[in-house]
């Protein structure tokens, strides 16, 4: 607390009291007191006056140093009321019971919401599994049927229901993996084979170096992960050249880089440093492929989850090369 701002603030009681001292002077002064009983009045009066403001002065400035500290080291600022203690002048009680109904009133309504958003993921993780049924059936029924047109836009809706799964669940998707140690090549085969129909279809060649390593992940999420950048190259594919996807490992002592590379129509520099943000689809969402903007989104937000850094180089009309890190402690693994 500023003492400045503290006596600004007191300014009017001083104005107050200097009129009132003023107005007994000049009582006493009628009634002819002696001037040596007007000065010990005065002093008296001065005297009260100032150790009143002195005890008020460092009762309020210890309990609001001593708040504003607190503040200062907290990471999660709405708990103050819950470490606050309850000042001993009355118009900061007042002031601090009040806060104690508002905090409680809002923790009621935020556990109101996140029941009612707990429930609607539910919702939605069991709305996805009935759908994948019925998609799963049209699938093998297209297969039977050699039927690849239909097919394509089964595996695409496939990918879109996949989205709103692993969208649903990565606000909790520290209660759904396993950190361990995973081979990077069998994890990049999966994904490969999911979506082998459309690389063969638009003839897109796969380049691999160096993936005969192990890192600290999960296999379903980075599959996932992989997945997405895989359907993002398929997407955005280059009509000028034979189109390719190259995936390689950098190794250090302290991480293992991962390379997800393609020769595809790249990524307008103006854009670059949004493509993680929700619902971005930038230049290439609109004149390339219909976009959601929500892949890469899931991708940052899911490496996060697991302890992996995600970045993107990438030269407009050449190539994109997403950049994912991971590192070698393996102190949170799961054995």
């Amino acid at each position: 607390m500023k003492l400045k701002d503290y006596f600004l603030d007191r300014l009017p009681l001083y104005f107050i009291a200097a009129a009132a001292w003023g107005l007994s002077v000049i009582f006493l002064g009628a009634f002819r007191v002696a001037a040596q009983a007007v000065v010990i009045v005065s002093v008296i009066f001065l005297l009260g006056l100032f150790c009143a403001e002195v005890r008020e002065l460092f009762r309020r400035k210890s309990y609001y140093d001593k708040l504003m500290k607190c503040m200062d080291e907290l990471d999660r600022k709405y708990l103050l009321s819950e470490v606050a203690e309850r000042p001993d002048f009355y118009d900061g009680a007042v002031f601090y019971d009040v806060l104690q109904d508002t905090d409680r009133a809002m923790y009621e309504h935020i556990g109101e919401f996140a029941r009612e958003n707990r429930d609607f993921r539910e919702y939605i993780e069991l709305w996805v599994h009935e759908i994948k049924l019925p998609v799963a059936s049209l699938q093998l029924m297209c297969h039977n049927d050699g039927n690849s047109k239909y097919a394509e836009q089964l595996n695409r809706i496939d990918e879109y229901i996949e989205n709103v799964l692993y969208y649903a669940r990565s606000g909790n998707a520290e209660k759904d993996y396993i950190i361990k140690k995973v081979p990077l090549k069998r994890v990049f085969a999966d994904t490969a084979v999911k979506n082998r129909s459309e690389l063969q279809q638009r003839n897109i060649s796969l380049k691999t170096e160096g993936l005969d390593v192990e890192v600290m992940t999960d296999s379903k999420w980075m599959q996932f992960i992989l997945g997405q950048l895989m359907g993002n190259s398929i997407k955005y594919i280059s009509p000028d050249r034979e189109p390719e996807i190259s995936v390689r490992t950098e190794q250090f002592a302290d991480k293992t880089i991962l390379h997800f590379r393609d020769n595809g129509v790249g990524i307008p520099s103006g854009d670059l440093p949004k493509i993680f943000e929700k619902s971005f689809t930038g230049e290439n969402g609109r004149t390339h492929a219909k976009s959601t903007g929500m892949g890469l989104y899931i991708v940052k937000k899911l490496c996060g989850k697991l302890g992996h850094s995600v970045a993107a180089e990438s030269v407009q009309g050449e190539y994109t090369d997403i950049i994912i890190t991971f590192g070698k402690n393996d102190v949170y693994a799961i054995k």
